[in-house]
C-alpha cells in the first residue's frame, strides 16, 4: 500500500473510528485500525465485535492495499505530525512508513486478513431523520439507561419503537423512565433496543445542522449513517417491560414551574449531599411555591421557588441526581409536573404537548 492524504482529514477519521477499537482484545488485530486503499479513497475501520465505526476519506492511491495498524500508536503519530499531508507506505512484511515533510515513523503493522468481518445488513428496513431530531431524542432519553454492569442487559440500551409514522425512544433503569416521541415518515412497524454505548458514540457524530441521519435495521444489527460515517452495532436481546403499565393515568396534583429555577434550587440544596452521605431531597409542593430541603451529617439546606399548583399539596422525597437528570433533560423553559400522592412516581412533562415524559421514583420519607 502506498498513499498520500490530507493530515486534517486523516486525523478526524482516525479519531472517530478509534472510539470503536478494543483496548484489551484476545485478537491483536482488534486493537488496531483497518486501512484499505483503493481507487481514490482510504477506508478506515474500528471494531470491537459489538460496535464498529467506518468511514472513507479522499486519498492519492499510488499502490492499493490494506493493513492493520495499532490504533493508539497510529493515532498519536498522525496527531503530532507537523505537515499538512502524509504519505503511508507498507511493504509485504507489514513494515509501515508514515512520512510528513522531514518527520518519519516506521512501525510494524498486521495482516488485514486477521481482521474480522464487520457485519453488514441486507434487505433491512430504513428510516431517515434529521440529525438535530435524532440527537435531541437520544440525548433526552440516554440518561435513564441502566449501567453497563446491570444484571438485566436489555435495560443497558434504549428501545426504539416505530409505528404509524411515529418514533418513540424509551429508556429505563428501575429508578426512572424516559420517553421521547417524534413524528417520522415511515409506516412500517418495528421495535429494537440499541446499546447505550452505541448511542453515546452516535451523539459525538451527530451535528445540530439540518443534515440527514439514516438508520438501517436488520434482525441482529443496526447501522447509523452520519456524514460519511457508518456506525454498526449489535442489537440487544431480551424482553422489555410493559412500561405503559407503570405510567399512571390518574393525577392528584399538577405543578407548573420554571425549569431553570427548579434546577438551580435542587443544585444548591444538593451541596450537602455526597456519594457517601445519601439523604433524600424533600420537595414540599404548595399552592404557590416548591420548598426544597435536605439534611445530612454534612449540614442542612433549604430553598424555595415560585410555582403554580392545581390539586392536592404533597411532600415527596427524591434522589437529587435522578431529579436533576429529569429536569436538565427536559430542554424546555417550563415543565409540568404531575403527582399522584407521595408514594407514586413523579411525571415530568412539557407544559404543552407530549414530546417527552420522564418518570422519577420517589424516596420514602421517614
Amino acid at each position: 500500500m502506498n498513499i498520500l492524504c490530507n493530515k486534517v482529514e486523516l486525523l478526524e477519521a482516525v479519531s472517530n473510528v478509534q472510539r470503536a477499537v478494543s483496548t484489551k482484545a484476545s485478537l491483536p488485530a482488534l486493537e488496531g485500525i483497518l486501512l484499505r486503499a483503493q481507487g481514490s479513497t482510504l477506508y478506515l475501520a474500528g471494531f470491537d465485535m459489538e460496535l464498529g465505526i467506518t468511514t472513507t476519506i479522499p486519498a492519492q492511491v499510488k499502490e492499493p492495499g490494506e493493513i492493520v495498524l495499532s490504533a493508539r500508536m497510529f493515532g498519536d503519530i498522525v496527531r503530532k505530525m507537523p505537515s499538512e499531508s502524509l504519505s503511508i507506505y507498507s511493504d509485504g512484511k507489514y513494515n509501515t512508513i508514515i512520512r510528513g515533510d522531514v518527520t518519519e515513523f516506521s512501525i510494524m503493522g498486521m495482516s488485514a486478513a486477521d481482521y474480522p468481518d464487520i457485519p453488514s445488513i441486507e434487505d433491512g428496513a430504513s428510516v431517515t431523520l434529521s440529525q438535530p431530531v435524532i440527537k435531541s431524542m437520544v440525548r433526552q432519553t440516554i440518561f435513564a439507561v441502566a449501567a453497563p454492569n446491570d444484571p438485566r442487559p436489555i435495560y443497558t440500551g434504549t428501545r426504539f419503537e416505530l409505528s404509524n409514522n411515529h418514533l418513540r425512544l424509551v429508556s429505563m433503569d428501575g429508578y426512572r423512565l424516559a420517553i421521547r416521541n417524534e413524528e417520522v415518515a415511515m409506516e412500517e412497524e418495528m421495535s429494537f433496543v440499541v446499546p447505550g454505548k452505541t448511542l453515546q458514540e452516535i451523539l459525538k457524530l451527530l451535528k445540530d445542522e439540518e443534515k440527514p441521519c439514516s438508520l438501517i435495521v436488520g434482525r441482529r444489527h443496526i447501522i447509523f449513517e452520519i456524514d460519511g460515517y457508518a456506525v454498526i452495532s449489535r442489537l440487544l436481546d431480551g424482553e422489555f417491560i410493559a412500561y405503559e403499565k407503570i405510567i399512571s393515568a390518574e393525577t392528584d396534583s399538577t405543578i407548573t414551574v420554571n425549569t431553570r429555577t427548579f434546577i438551580d434550587a435542587v443544585d444548591r440544596v444538593s451541596l450537602v449531599v455526597n456519594d457517601r452521605l445519601k439523604s433524600p431531597l424533600v420537595c414540599a409542593f404548595r399552592n404557590d411555591t416548591i420548598s426544597v430541603s435536605c439534611t445530612t451529617p454534612l449540614g442542612s439546606a433549604n430553598d424555595s421557588i415560585s410555582a403554580v399548583l392545581e390539586g392536592d399539596q404533597v411532600d415527596m422525597g427524591f434522589n437529587s441526581r435522578f431529579l436533576l437528570d429529569a429536569l436538565k433533560n427536559s430542554e424546555t423553559d417550563e415543565v409540568k409536573i404531575e403527582l399522584n400522592g407521595p408514594a407514586k412516581p413523579m411525571k415530568v412533562l412539557p407544559k404543552e404537548g407530549d414530546a417527552f415524559l420522564f418518570l422519577v421514583l420517589p424516596v420514602r420519607l421517614k
